[in-house]
């Protein structure tokens, strides 16, 4: 019975390390890149690979390594027209690569301050800096599903950078309330993604063209830039027509909707019947709120109704209202942009809970701002138009495509 137990033993141990052993095999091509980075074999050094932590500094960091007869201070001297020692950031990885012999001189110091670069400083014979760039390669990719969560999931789960839904909410912050996305819904989405050194993902770098299905039609959106000359970009769907409007579709970047525009509503504090002069968004307290267009700050305060507010008036037509913040940010008299924070959710006044009320004025007078019809952006140029049908025309064709499956 011993035997047994001992060749069961034994067996069993040979198995774990043909398991271990066969989990740590690198593959040829992985081993090669491994000891050839940055242009050095490192088969040739005493490699140390290590980020900077709070307090590193380059002087400290030199102090720890042998330099021979070398002097820190002459060191950052020599290199300071190339390499600014104070651009060291915490968090950022380093590399030390020094001889193979008992005394492990520094020979070359590497510094990555992002993915795509690296900064060397040889210190063999002379010193030597330079910066290397890594070769970037842009690959286009179009992406289909159905809306079974929110749009940061549907994207994680088709392993697209999250980022790509911020970019999203705001080119289809005019047209699209998120919120009322169905489950179910479709989308199409074409962009670019960055790759370094043609294997390393950095991201997405550009949006091509998207669709997004809402209340039973699609709403596409392209960019384009009207003047060839500049970089400025807007978005437009696939009849030229502007997304971007003269007001936002919402004064918070995620809405809910808990109370509406109405003549006569039963105040949850008052406990009354009577007009509600606006449209009610609940969020957390502390939320962004921000001003819907473009204008001037005409009033902030606190009343016992409204609590704290801010009114800003956008034209001679125009003028929004926000009610119930916890926090004010601007002051009166202020130039304000679409979508600047002017304050904070809260519960001040009148409230039963975290929400803001949002209220809208056209021509003097409180309007439901759900059911205007807002002005737009620019329209498209005539005389753009043929190249814009022309630019969109297989972008749409390959959105299409994948809508219909």
């Amino acid at each position: 019975m011993k035997k047994v137990s001992l060749f069961i033993f034994f067996l069993f141990s040979l198995i774990s390390c043909r398991q271990s052993d066969a989990i740590n095999i690198i593959p040829d091509n992985e081993s090669s890149k491994a000891v050839n980075n940055f242009g050095f074999s490192f088969s040739d050094f005493n490699v140390m690979h290590d980020t900077i932590q709070s307090g590193d500094t380059f002087g400290s960091i030199l102090d720890n390594q042998n330099l021979e007869d070398k002097k820190v201070y002459d060191i950052i001297e020599k290199v300071k027209d190339s390499f600014s020692v104070k651009t060291i950031k915490i968090g950022k990885p380093f590399t030390l690569l020094r001889s193979k012999d008992r005394y492990k001189k520094l020979q070359v110091f590497i510094y990555q301050p992002d993915k795509s670069s690296y900064y060397v400083i040889d210190f063999r014979d002379s010193i030597l800096v330079y910066k290397k760039t890594r070769p970037m390669r842009f690959k286009q990719r179009t992406i289909t599903g159905k809306l079974h969560g929110s749009l940061s999931e549907a994207l994680s789960k088709q392993r697209v950078d999250v980022g790509l839904a911020n970019k999203l909410t705001k080119v289809y912050a005019w047209s699209i309330d998120f919120f009322k996305l169905k489950k179910g819904d479709k989308f199409g989405i074409t962009f670019t993604e960055r790759y370094i050194d043609d294997t390393i993902y950095d991201g997405v770098d550009s949006l091509k063209a998207a669709f997004f299905e809402y209340k039973g039609k699609l709403i596409y959106a392209f960019p384009f830039a009207q003047n060839q000359n500049s970089e400025k970009i807007d978005y437009y769907d696939e009849e030229g027509k502007a997304l971007k409007n003269f007001f936002l579709k919402a004064p918070l970047k995620f809405v809910n909707i808990t109370s509406r525009f109405s003549k006569n509503r039963f105040h949850p504090v008052q406990l009354t019947w009577k007009a509600h002069k606006g449209t009610d968004y609940a969020a957390p307290t502390g939320t962004p709120i921000m001003t819907t267009a473009s204008g001037v700050v005409e009033q902030t305060g606190y009343t016992a109704g409204n609590g704290n507010f801010v009114k800003v008036k956008h034209d001679i037509t125009y003028a929004t209202q926000y009610l119930h913040l916890s926090k004010i940010l601007v002051r009166k008299g202020q130039r304000v942009n679409q979508g600047s924070v002017i304050g904070k959710v809260g519960s001040t006044g009148l409230a039963s809970g975290p929400h803001v009320c949002y209220r809208f004025w056209k021509n003097g007078v409180q309007v439901d701002a759900l059911k205007l019809k807002l002005p737009n952006s620019q329209s498209m140029d005539k005389q753009n138009l043929p190249r814009f049908m022309s630019q969109i025309k297989p972008l749409k064709k390959e959105l299409d495509s994948v809508a219909s499956l």
